[in-house]
């Protein structure tokens, strides 16, 4: 008979609880300890940006379990305020300190599963000491924030970082009436997005009073008079500190274990470390990327909690291995989502991968003609010349999720922009169209595939360009690009004879439709015509 072993896990949030829950309902005479230097286990993390702005008014909403339901529940020993403090390998033990009491003392192990998460980022720079500077990366982040807030009256917040905590954190400081400045040391919001599909996101935020700063790295912070000082310019009562984190490998690279080359402790697909006996999981892991085939970080709940019963299942003698991940996430501030899932055309430059195509598009998120009807801003990227889905981004105040969760399961399936064609989804005013928003990216791409739309593109049209622009005056009037020619789309095949038949013709219209009925015209009449990829809309998206 198998003897059941001794584990123990090094971190209770997310992949290491979900690791002991899954073992111990695999294998119920397991010996399953959980060491956690914190005060509390298995609580939502992602929300602790609604807890600070009372969004979740109460602390205890956050606690999804606590070492008292481990226990009952399933005879696992949740130890917290204990820190794991060395990995002996060669004799199977770890160090472990008791914060509370400052004792210290070994445990063995069979096998030992590392789960402990990731750190804020908080670079060498003066000032993040001070009182008033603030992470977002636990319950006692946000109990000290609150009280601060609380305390000092608060009026004025910076927030460092323009990525998925800092905004969140910078929304929930706003619905706390407090006026907030977001510094961000790169060009645009939401770096891990492309820069365009950012143009929407920081015009809402803008709206909702947020002032945004682009370009503007933190320097350091300073106390004077009572306030704290950021970058020498801009004086408030508190700093937030959301400039990303960095994978906790403390233990593993002290204990010798093979890490990344970004610096992440390197899995195999069953999570083993270059230690049989070792297993890790969560944000301190490198991922491997299923779009561009690269090794990655990825601070993620969903893709942690995978891993953690991916692990359980390997310790308990099953065959199963993670599949890696896509990426897929969203970021939801003043009811405007961004999401994303697969590739960005950052993530396939990086990985060396040109042999791609992009659409962009600008549907309605359900029928016009049904009151309520939201604009979504989509990005479709897809390989040439099969067609293979490689990512979506999406923006907009309605059914983001929906479209980016549909094409994300397209991806992990191998599906094609002729799938996407094809696909069959819900349809009644109030939900979609008959042809939905993702139908329509497939048409396009597809489209463009079979060489019925040549494309081109705002930020690479060749010098000297010709524009020929097929909206109505009226718009052609409210803006439009320099040296355009204006052919309105019904005088079109009446004025054909005012163009060059010598040179392309790059032509747009509000969003890519009344642009692809005057390309597939003038194709026949013998011109070189493509489409500017989602019209002049994405021309004022672009950076």
């Amino acid at each position: 008979m198998k003897t059941s072993p001794k584990v123990i896990i090094v971190g209770g949030v997310a992949g290491g609880a979900s690791c002991a829950a899954r073992l111990r309902r695999l294998d119920e005479h397991a010996s399953i300890t959980v060491y956690d230097r914190g005060p509390f286990v298995s609580f939502a993390n992602c929300g602790l940006p609604y807890h600070v702005g009372g969004v979740i008014p109460e602390e205890a909403s956050l606690l999804l379990a606590s070492p008292q339901l481990f226990h009952s529940r399933f005879r696992i020993g949740v130890k917290v305020h204990h820190e794991v403090t060395a990995i002996r390998r060669e004799c199977k033990t770890v160090t472990v300190k008791n914060l509370l009491t400052g004792e210290q003392f070994e445990d063995a192990y069979d096998v030992l599963v590392l789960s402990p998460g990731a750190a804020p980022i908080r670079p060498e720079l003066p000032g993040l000491d001070l009182p008033g500077v603030f992470s977002v990366r636990s319950i006692p982040d946000t109990r000290e924030i609150r009280g601060w807030i609380t305390q000092k009256s608060a009026k004025r917040a910076v927030v460092a970082g323009g990525g998925f905590i800092g905004l969140e954190m910078a929304e929930n400081l706003r619905h706390l009436g407090l006026e907030v400045v977001v510094v961000e040391a790169g060009p645009q919001l939401m770096p891990a997005i492309d820069a365009e599909m950012t143009a929407p996101l920081k015009k809402h935020l803008q709206k909702h009073g947020i002032d945004i700063r682009l370009n503007t790295p933190l320097a350091g912070i300073a106390a004077k008079n009572g306030q704290l000082v950021v970058n020498d310019a801009i004086e408030t009562d508190l700093v937030i500190l959301g400039l990303g984190v960095r994978p906790e490998t403390t233990l593993a690279k002290a204990a010798g274990l093979t890490l990344g080359q970004r610096g992440g402790i390197s899995v195999d697909a069953q999570m083993r470390t270059s230690d049989p006996a070792i297993f890790a999981i969560g944000d301190a892991v490198e991922v491997h990327d299923l779009i561009t085939d690269t090794d990655i970080l990825l601070a993620l709940a969903g893709p942690a909690n995978r891993q953690g019963r991916i692990a359980a299942d390997v310790i308990a003698g099953r065959d199963s291995a993670f599949r890696g991940v896509q990426g897929t996430a969203i970021c939801g501030l003043f009811d405007l989502a961004v999401a994303q899932t697969g590739a960005t055309e950052k993530s396939l430059r990086r990985a060396g991968i040109t042999d791609y195509e992009r659409v962009y598009l600008h549907p309605k998120h359900h029928v016009a003609y049904y009151p309520g009807a939201q604009t979504l801003h989509l990005k479709l990227l897809f390989a040439k010349p099969d067609g293979r889905i490689l990512g979506l981004q999406a923006v907009g105040m309605a059914d983001v999720a929906r479209k980016v969760d549909v094409v994300s399961a397209l991806i992990q399936k191998g599906g094609t922009v002729f799938d996407l064609e094809e696909v069959d989804l819900c349809y009644a005013p109030q939900f979609g169209g008959a042809k939905d928003a993702l139908n329509y990216a497939g048409f396009i791409a597809a489209n463009h595939l079979r060489g019925d739309l040549p494309l081109s593109h705002w930020n690479a049209l060749p010098e000297g360009a010709f524009l020929l622009d097929v909206r109505d005056e009226d718009e052609f009037a409210a803006g439009h690009p320099d040296g355009a020619v204006l052919i309105p789309l019904p005088q079109l095949r009446d004025r054909l004879s005012e163009l060059p038949k010598d040179r392309p013709l790059h032509v747009y219209c509000g969003v890519g439709q009344r642009a692809y009925y005057a390309v597939r015209l003038l194709q026949q009449h013998g011109f070189d015509a493509r489409d500017i990829s989602g019209g002049w809309i994405t021309a004022g998206m672009m950076p």
